[in-house]
């Protein structure tokens, strides 16, 4: 089905009001300026002439399917469509038999759509590459994820990557026009009612004009020829805000939320945590990530926080939504306006970096435990001073490393929070081993 709509002169009785609306060139399109206005790449691609395999990358209903459809029209190509949720490695070998007798029999070329193509497997991608690189297909993926993840490299390379945009509000508005010019003409809608579809639709064109003809339905079988924002809310149910649990939106959405907290926007968290909410995401993996953020960013500048993180996942637990979410807020709140420290995370980092490249040393004698008299009387232990019998509970100068180690600082602690008092005790203590190394005798 077409992305993207233009008022279409003929209504056929039956038809989608999505199908009656599909544009039949490049200047009825709706948004994706960046791509089609002239000089742009797309409408460059339209007045060459000349076809090239592309990758659309974008969320659902902006476009992708309409404009390879229109690239058919525009350079003359056949035009075969292939889902990668349906099709197999079969389906494509189809598809490039028809591609190879269209072009013997009338020398056209074949546009192969594959919609969804970051569902298709390596395998199935690598399918494609000959036909492409031959030339007997030019190959047009669509794709809602990234595709520097779904897409295999030796087709990346092959294919030129265009980003397809949400549609703004403008171009719904313009879209909403055309689609109850066709659907109701004499269907009049109050501004809140037209702002209220417009926000349901959340940028995507497909789902608006679904939206006008479950509207137009709707006032025709109650006889009403005005619609206002209650008559909308009542018809209409409303659909969830565009997540996709796995996909590219919800990465896009997680990162936000740890961001902010990292940046101590507790409003900022709030409503990235409540958009993940609401758009379906598990409240506990949210609060699995919360409780990462405790140890990530927030650390040793407040360990409060870890404790406070798994508290909320364990709130929720047992209160379920919508009373646990509560919990989950409140943690947001506290990780975004707690001090900030990471480092623990990076000290953990650079020691096992250290580790992988140093090799394995062995235990200094006297930090071996001697259980056994054998043990002491090979050296397990000698020399050992027992911290807390030191003055200050301290041993002085003492090394705990590996012999041969140099003393490393892979733990900075910050001057915020508690780390404060923590980096206050390391510096008194690091002047006690600097002393108790001068007073070492030769």
């Amino acid at each position: 089905m077409s992305d993207l709509f233009a008022a279409s002169s003929i209504a056929h009785a039956g038809v989608p009001l999505a199908e009656r609306l599909r544009p039949r060139t490049i200047e009825e399109v709706v948004g994706q300026r960046h791509l089609l206005a002239p000089g742009k790449p797309l409408a460059v691609a339209f007045a060459s002439g000349k076809l090239h395999s592309m990758i659309l990358w974008g969320p659902p209903g902006v476009g992708k399917t309409t404009l390879a459809r229109l690239m058919a029209d525009a350079f003359n190509a056949e035009f075969i469509a292939l889902s990668a949720v349906l099709s197999g490695v079969k389906d494509i070998r189809d598809a490039v038999a028809r591609a190879e007798a269209t072009l013997a029999q009338s020398g056209r070329p074949t546009i192969l759509f594959v919609d969804e193509v970051h569902r298709f497997n390596k395998a199935q991608q690598d399918a494609f590459l000959p036909f492409v690189e031959r030339g007997t297909v030019t190959f047009i993926g669509a794709t809602t994820e990234n595709p520097s993840f779904e897409v295999i490299g030796a087709l990346l390379s092959r294919a030129a990557v265009y980003v397809l945009e949400p549609l703004s509000a403008e171009d719904l508005a313009a879209l909403l026009d055309r689609a109850l010019r066709a659907a109701s003409p004499a269907l009049a809608l109050a501004a809140p009612a037209r702002d209220a579809l417009v926000a349901y639709a959340d940028g995507d064109g497909r789902r608006l004009v679904n939206l006008v003809e479950q509207l137009a339905i709707a006032a025709e079988e109650a006889k009403r020829t005005d619609v206002d924002l209650a008559f909308v809310e009542a018809t209409i149910a409303r659909s969830l805000r565009r997540f996709d649990k796995g996909g590219e939106a919800f990465y896009d959405q997680i990162s936000a939320l740890h961001k902010a907290v990292r940046g101590s926007d507790p409003d900022a968290s709030l409503y990235w945590m409540c958009r993940m909410l609401d758009g379906g995401a598990d409240p506990l993996y949210v609060a699995r990530r919360m409780i990462r953020m405790a140890t990530e960013d927030v650390g040793l500048a407040d360990p409060r926080a870890l404790r406070i993180a798994l508290d909320a996942a364990e709130t929720y637990e047992r209160l379920g939504s919508p009373e646990g979410e509560l919990a989950l807020a409140e943690c947001v709140l506290y990780l975004a306006v707690a001090p900030k420290s990471n480092a623990a995370y990076v000290a953990f980092g650079d020691a096992k970096a250290f580790i992988k490249e140093d090799g394995s040393r062995p235990v200094p004698m006297r930090l071996r435990n001697a259980p056994t008299k054998l043990m002491k009387n090979l050296g397990y232990g000698k020399d050992y001073r027992y911290a807390h019998d030191e003055e200050g509970g301290y041993a002085a100068g003492e090394t705990y490393l590996p012999d041969g180690v140099e003393a490393h600082q892979w733990y900075r602690p910050t001057e915020r929070g508690l780390e404060a008092k923590i980096a206050e005790r390391l510096r008194h203590l690091r002047e006690r081993d600097a002393q108790a190394k001068k007073e070492k005798p030769e």
